[in-house]
């Protein structure tokens, strides 16, 4: 089932979120619901908070990014490794590498993008949808993926790390993606 992403200016976003347990109800429907809704949208990722749910769950599937890198893109993150991958009570245990810029955006904060600078390299422990323990070091397109994800858990959004001269100019766009004054191609809940 395609689930509502919640548009920026919602609580449920800027909450840190709760540890989950095998036991969460619904888990295995969540997580089917949670891919059918960001292929739906379009996106690479997508995180519990972003559906209305205040837990530390996302997921990340940077195949398709990959898989379209340009010649040019090919050789500049070369070596990179494409994941699809649920990730369930992640802890960032490390950032390292070269800060480098890449314009992001966000499902909850639709026809906005900025730059944002983030580290090249991460190492994060997690646990997948069967509630194996695992700890991975991600680089490139898909570390950049897996932070602006985990950011979502920690309720930050990628707005938080742009200048406050290009927040303050984009005040407006942000007042009205949170009262519903804008049109996306996916279904969103809205503040009104």
């Amino acid at each position: 089932m395609i689930l509502p992403v919640v548009a920026y200016g919602n609580p449920v976003l800027r909450k840190v979120c709760d540890e989950i347990g095998p036991e969460y109800p619904g888990l295995e429907k969540l997580i089917a619901d949670m891919w059918e809704t960001v292929y739906n949208s379009n996106g690479v990722g997508l995180a519990a908070p972003q559906i209305n749910k205040p837990i530390r769950l996302f997921i990340v599937d940077t195949v398709q990014i990959v898989e379209d890198f340009d010649d040019e893109d090919k050789k500049k993150y070369q070596g990179e490794e494409p994941i699809k991958q649920v990730f369930i009570n992640a802890r960032m245990l490390e950032e390292t590498g070269k800060m480098w810029p890449y314009n992001e955006g966000c499902l909850s904060i639709p026809k906005i993008r900025e730059d944002v600078q983030r580290n090249s390299h991460i190492r994060i422990a997690y646990q997948d949808e069967n509630f194996v323990e695992h700890e991975a070091t991600f680089h490139g397109i898909t570390a950049r993926v897996i932070q602006h994800e985990y950011d979502h858990i920690e309720g930050k959004l990628f707005i938080d790390y742009v200048s406050p001269l290009k927040k303050r100019l984009m005040k407006k766009k942000l007042d009205d993606i949170s009262k519903g004054k804008i049109h996306v191609d996916y279904k969103m809940l809205y503040n009104k």
